[in-house]
């Protein structure tokens, strides 16, 4: 069935020409509006009409409201990049793309068109597109330029406009909108000392520079994961930023002999998200755990046993931190280690011991430190948790604790369910969702002792 333009109007929130002025022109719409209300405007155009973006904020809201400009430059990595877009889409962002000629020949346009919801921008026009974007009243809230050959790098840092990402490039760093590198090149290439030169031009002007990763002799694009977490990151509400954050996570191992060790079920995916949305907020975060995160701007320690999590966490605390999450699922008990492999065949008798109790020993010795701590517990009623959680709250003098029954879920599962309770904040609050939505709500609620 065909809309009319009244229809579309009414629909849009747009008015005839006479509507409010009767015998005047329409008023300028660009400078009418504002920078928000025409990014919703054009969101729900694209949204409507573009069957791409259904998937729309469906893993997270972290980019809800943000339009990314995507140049694409003549790397082989540009064809990661329709799943890149698909990625900002899926944690709410409008994308647009633009690309060079030399793009063209390793992606169709029409794969970008159809990876954002919206038309490819492959040349200058009418439009003014560096313009509408990029300049002092665009609709850009980044310019992320992945992949980003030596070639383009060395023209924007010497104001070279000869192609259309780099005059979006141009427009964006005059006018002050961020501006992010994703590099990719032959290894020989990005070695090159006027490259190495370039990079460190950009980031003296403030440009992000994500990756490269270097293996088989290439400089390869950052992992799309890596690339979306340093968008949120530069695009997200700084509510942590200058703070820094030590996490421990998952599970420790407890040696019995060289090959055998006693553990327990915790995977380490809350220690992991909190990590990753604490560095989304702006914070500077260390993880220490027995697993491997992987992302450039997260320092990881690794730590196997109880006592060696707690060496490594108060060895760093000497470092000057502004918070402790203690998420990881730390033994209670340990055993003496055989120096040799254990005979089997016969019954093995086990004697332990109990283990060092790093919350405690992390409070002694910095009494003013925010810690939180969490609280597992199995097969009880919801008041004998926040009982109990409200016991160690008091008695190992932490700021915030995390509880949940890991008998209904929550040890190496993708939900849980939990409550906090805080010293300031005698009532408990809840909530319930995968772990990234419980970091989410985790660290807001960090922020906000921390005002």
């Amino acid at each position: 069935m065909k809309t009319s333009l009244k229809d579309f109007q009414n629909q849009t929130g747009q008015k005839s020409p006479n509507q409010e002025n009767p015998g005047q022109e329409e008023p300028d719409r660009v400078d009418e509006m504002d920078k928000e209300d025409r990014q919703k405007t054009a969101g729900y155009r694209a949204e409507k009409f573009h069957p791409t973006l259904w998937i729309q904020g469906q893993k997270s809201a972290s980019l809800a409201g943000k339009t990314i400009v995507l140049g694409i430059t003549g790397s082989i990595g540009a064809v990661r990049t329709v799943e890149l877009a698909r990625e900002l889409i899926r944690n709410g962002a409008e994308v647009h793309a633009v690309m060079t000629e030399a793009a063209t020949r390793i992606l169709h346009p029409d794969a970008l068109h159809y990876a954002t919801g919206n038309p490819t921008i492959t040349e200058l026009g009418g439009r003014v597109e560096h313009v509408e974007f990029c300049g002092l009243k665009g609709r850009a809230d980044l310019l992320l330029i992945a992949p980003a050959t030596a070639n383009t790098i060395g023209k924007i840092a010497y104001g070279i406009d000869d192609t259309p990402v780099t005059s979006f490039a141009t427009t964006a760093l005059g006018s002050g909108v961020p501006v992010m590198v994703v590099p990719a090149m032959h290894e020989s290439m990005f070695r090159h000392p006027a490259v190495a030169e370039n990079l460190v031009k950009l980031k003296s002007w403030g440009i992000s520079i994500v990756g490269p990763r270097l293996e088989e002799g290439i400089a390869k694009i950052a992992a799309n994961e890596e690339i979306v977490l340093e968008v949120e990151r530069t695009l997200g509400s700084k509510t942590l930023e200058s703070r820094k954050i030590i996490i421990t996570s998952g599970s420790t191992a407890e040696s019995l002999d060289p090959i055998r060790i006693i553990t327990n079920r915790a995977s380490g995916k809350t220690g992991r998200e909190l990590a990753l949305e604490a560095y989304r907020n702006g914070a500077d975060v260390t993880l220490v755990h027995r697993n491997r995160l992987g992302f450039a701007g997260i320092r990881e320690i690794f730590s196997e046993s109880a006592g060696d999590m707690t060496d490594a966490v108060l060895s760093e605390l000497e470092k000057g931190y502004d918070i402790l999450i203690s998420s990881a699922a730390i033994a209670d008990y340990t055993a003496d280690p055989s120096p040799e492999k254990i005979k089997s065949g016969g019954e093995l008798v086990l004697k332990l011991k109990p283990t060092r109790k790093l919350i405690k020993e992390c409070r002694e010795k910095y009494p003013d430190l925010v810690i939180i701590g969490f609280k597992a517990e199995t097969g009880v009623k919801k008041d004998e948790l926040l009982k109990r959680a409200a016991s160690t709250l008091k008695a190992s003098k932490l700021d915030l604790i995390a509880a949940n029954d890991v008998a209904k879920g929550g040890m190496g599962t993708e939900e849980n369910e939990l409550y906090l309770l805080g010293r300031e904040k005698n009532e408990p609050r809840h909530a319930r969702g995968n772990k990234r939505k419980l970091a989410a709500f985790i660290l807001a609620e960090i922020a906000d002792l921390l005002k």
